[in-house]
């Protein structure tokens, strides 16, 4: 127990940053066209921008870059043709620089952009792309940024909290308690929660939340755990995550005699990273969502092999990108990068699993679900491998 406050009282203070910037991150753009984009040549390679965030003089800033370059330019030798000239542009993480950039890289041609990671970057990407009928596909999960000529990639709490309320009720947990963190992150995914649960058919028969430090989650635990028994909850749906409260809360609501016997888990965000989540006790029989493992482990043994080092987490975005981008161009169309293109409802296929974009920016992934049993991951629910089928 002692090992599992410790790492607690360290991650909650990460989260409290990060969730700082999301709050700060949290700026709606302009309206704009989704169904426009600029006229291509379909006989010629295509311009494609890159949006990094090197140069920013952060070690983890420069490694993000160096993996979301390498992905790109490993799926534009995927596509086995010279269909896509990619150009890469620093922005040093910086929204300022992010806007020049765009600017710079609209008049050297650019018919898309593909980036930035972070939320002010790619709002500001975004507006100075809008001005010039280019679209944008952000590396960011922040449905708060998308809209007009601003399209997510990452996976967002909405899409998560769909897939995981639509199984837990095919399962048998109707009955569905939200518990959060008393922060922008943990209200966004209360929210996601909620409307997921009420789409698949299910109840939200009680919210909860703990204030957002350990003694906060300490000093909650027992009031949740009685909630969930007052209400018949079937499941307790969390949004902590690993780098923040998810050790201790699973933990302390196992130690009042919750667990997967007597009332379900089911986590927002994945569980599986760190791997040394999966020894905690309190997660044992958790279920959480996460992209398709066998396409993702593909393309991490390919990347090793070609980098000589593993892949930054979110560097399969770039990749689904460029094949987003190159499935498009191969049609042959000179409306190949228009928004009505880009939102077509076949979707697309990357190393993250099957995926589309949709009119209002955000993005719909095929996600499997997985239950972890003796400090092991173990698929439940495979990832569906086409729109319309199960998972979805």
């Amino acid at each position: 127990m002692l090992s599992v406050l410790s790492r607690a009282r360290k991650s909650l203070g990460r989260a409290a940053i990060a969730a700082a910037a999301l709050a700060l991150a949290a700026c709606q753009p302009a309206a704009g066209p989704g169904a426009s984009g600029p006229a291509i040549d379909s006989s010629a390679p295509v311009v494609v921008a890159l949006l990094v965030p090197s140069g920013s003089g952060q070690a983890s800033d420069e490694l993000l870059a160096r993996s979301l370059q390498n992905a790109a330019r490993l799926a534009v030798s995927d596509l086995g043709t010279n269909r896509i000239d990619l150009r890469v542009y620093n922005t040093s993480g910086q929204p300022a620089t992010a806007q020049a950039m765009t600017t710079q890289a609209i008049a050297d041609g650019a018919k898309i952009i593909l980036g930035p990671v972070f939320a002010q970057e790619a709002n500001a990407a975004g507006a100075a792309a809008r001005a010039q009928g280019v679209n944008v596909l952000a590396f960011s999960n922040n449905p708060d940024i998308a809209g007009g000529n601003v399209f997510i990639l990452g996976p967002t709490f909405g899409n998560t909290a769909a897939r995981l309320a639509t199984y837990a009720v095919r399962n048998g947990k109707r009955r569905i308690m939200v518990v959060h963190d008393q922060n922008t992150a943990g209200q966004l995914g209360r929210a996601a929660i909620e409307q997921g649960v009420a789409r698949a058919g299910g109840t939200v028969v009680g919210v909860d939340s703990y204030e957002f430090s350990q003694n906060g989650v300490v000093s909650a635990a027992p009031r949740i755990a009685a909630t969930a028994r007052d209400t018949s909850a079937d499941a307790v749906f969390l949004t902590a995550d690993t780098a923040g409260a998810l050790p201790l809360i699973s933990q302390l609501l196992a130690d009042n005699g919750m667990g997967p016997a007597a009332t379900q888990f089911i986590g927002l965000t994945r569980w599986d990273i760190p791997q040394a989540t999966l020894a905690l006790p309190g997660v044992q029989g958790g279920w959480f969502a996460l992209p398709d493992p066998a396409l993702y482990q593909q393309y991490q043994s390919r990347y090793q092999a070609a980098f000589g080092e593993a892949p930054h987490p979110i560097s399969g975005l770039a990749y689904d990108g460029i094949a987003a981008i190159g499935a498009l161009l191969k049609q042959g169309r000179a409306t190949a990068l228009t928004g009505q293109a880009l939102t077509q409802s076949a979707g697309f296929v990357g190393v993250n699993g099957i995926f589309r974009l949709r009119s209002d920016g955000q993005n719909e992934r095929g996600l499997a679900v997985a239950e972890i049993r003796n400090n092991q991951v173990m698929i439940i629910d495979p990832a569906p491998r086409s729109f319309g089928g199960a998972g979805f």
